[in-house]
C-alpha cells in the first residue's frame, strides 16, 4: 500500500542540464570596438519540449540576443549571441494541465540562469561588456501564450 501511495504522488527530478547549441557572431569587429558604446539590445526567447520516454522530457530554452550599436538611424550589429540551453526532467504523476505548466514555465525557469551565464561568457570572450540579462517571469509568459492560443482557437471557430 505504501508503494501505491508513493507511485501516485507527483515526482519531479532534474536529470541533466546541457548546452544543445551555442553561437556568437561579431560581424563588425574590430571596427565596432572603436565606436562609442550605445547598445540597443533585442532579446528573443522561446521554449520547446518533447517527451523522451514515459515520464522523461527534454525542455529547451532558446535565447537569441542581437545587440546593435551606433547613433540612431545608422546602427550596426555589434554582435549576435544564441544559446539553446536544455535539460532532461523526470516529471511523473501530474495532471495534463499541470504537466504543461511545469514544462512551459517551471523547467525554463530552472534553465534560465545557465543560459544567462553561457550568453555572458560568450559576450565577454567577444570583448564586449557583459549583458547581465534580467530575470524572466516564465509563469507570466506561459499564461500569456496560453491566453493567446485560446483566443486564436476561439477566433478560428467563429
Amino acid at each position: 500500500m505504501a508503494e501505491n501511495q508513493q507511485e501516485q504522488q507527483p515526482q519531479f527530478a532534474l536529470q541533466r542540464i546541457y548546452v544543445k547549441d551555442l553561437s556568437f557572431e561579431s560581424p563588425k569587429s574590430p571596427e565596432m570596438f572603436q565606436a562609442q558604446w550605445q547598445p540597443e539590445v533585442k532579446l528573443d526567447l522561446n521554449t520547446s519540449n518533447r517527451q523522451l520516454q514515459e515520464d522523461m522530457f527534454e525542455v529547451v530554452l532558446s535565447l537569441t540576443i542581437t545587440v546593435e550599436n551606433g547613433p540612431e538611424g545608422s546602427r550596426e550589429t555589434a554582435f549576435l549571441a544564441e544559446v539553446q540551453q536544455a535539460g532532461v526532467f523526470l516529471v511523473k504523476g501530474l495532471a495534463a494541465d499541470e504537466l504543461h505548466r511545469t514544462l512551459g514555465a517551471f523547467c525554463p525557469n530552472i534553465l534560465f540562469p545557465y543560459a544567462r551565464e553561457a550568453i555572458d561568457n560568450m559576450v565577454l570572450r567577444g570583448s564586449f561588456p557583459p549583458l547581465m540579462l534580467a530575470p524572466v517571469n516564465f509563469d507570466a509568459l506561459y499564461l500569456q501564450a496560453r491566453e493567446q492560443a485560446e483566443q486564436q482557437g476561439t477566433a478560428a471557430v467563429n
